[in-house]
This record gives structure tokens, C-alpha cells and sequence, in this order.
């Protein structure tokens, strides 16, 4: 099983979802082909009802620590309540692109910083 479908089976079998998405974005970083390491999620259920974002955020990562702990580098997390995902207009926000941070990066070649 792939890294996206395990993380995608841990978050349907925990959460009751009305939505659920999981993005590979590892294309977007300077990674090998076909790596697994950032992903995007899109959650929405009704048990984020009344929870911040710090308590909902801390229950998927308990969800996916075995992920988390293994090659899983980033996760960029949109949980929403199906109130809160039917006012966004039923769409998560695009990812930004990655910034760099490798020594392939020019600006960190030369020794320089971000």
C-alpha cells in the first residue's frame, strides 16, 4: 500500500466524513520521482463542530503518527466542519510553491540564506 492510501484509510476509518482528499505534492519539492513525502489533506467532518484548529490538527497527526515518524516531511492540513466547508465555496486553498532550501538552490549554493 502506498503512503497516500494508507494515509488516505487511517482518515476515513477515524473520521465520519463528508469529504475526504489527500494530495501527493512531493512532485512540487525537490524530490526524487515518485517520492511520498508532502501531502495535502482535506477533511471535513462534523466532528471539528466547535473545535479549533490546534485540537483538529492534533487528531489527524495522532492518526497518522506512524506516518509522521517515517517519511511523511510535510503536511499541510485544511479540516473543516461541513458548515465551515460549504462557506468556502467547497474548496481548499491552492498550496504555495515550494520556496527551495536545497543545496541545488542557487541562493544556498553560494552560501547564502532565506
Amino acid at each position: 500500500m502506498s503512503t497516500q492510501q494508507a494515509i488516505e484509510q487511517k482518515l476515513a476509518n477515524a473520521f465520519d466524513s463528508h469529504h475526504l482528499m489527500v494530495e501527493n505534492e512531493s512532485h512540487k519539492h525537490n524530490v526524487p520521482p515518485n517520492s511520498e513525502t508532502h501531502f495535502k489533506v482535506t477533511l471535513v467532518s462534523p466532528e471539528f463542530e466547535g473545535q479549533g484548529k490546534v485540537k483538529r490538527h492534533q487528531a489527524i497527526y495522532r492518526v497518522l503518527a506512524e506516518e509522521m515518524a517515517g517519511g511523511v516531511h510535510a503536511l499541510a492540513l485544511h479540516v473543516y466542519s461541513p458548515q465551515e466547508w460549504e462557506a468556502s465555496g467547497q474548496a481548499a486553498p491552492e498550496s504555495p510553491n515550494c520556496m527551495g532550501g536545497s543545496k541545488n538552490d542557487p541562493a544556498f549554493a553560494s552560501g547564502g540564506s532565506q
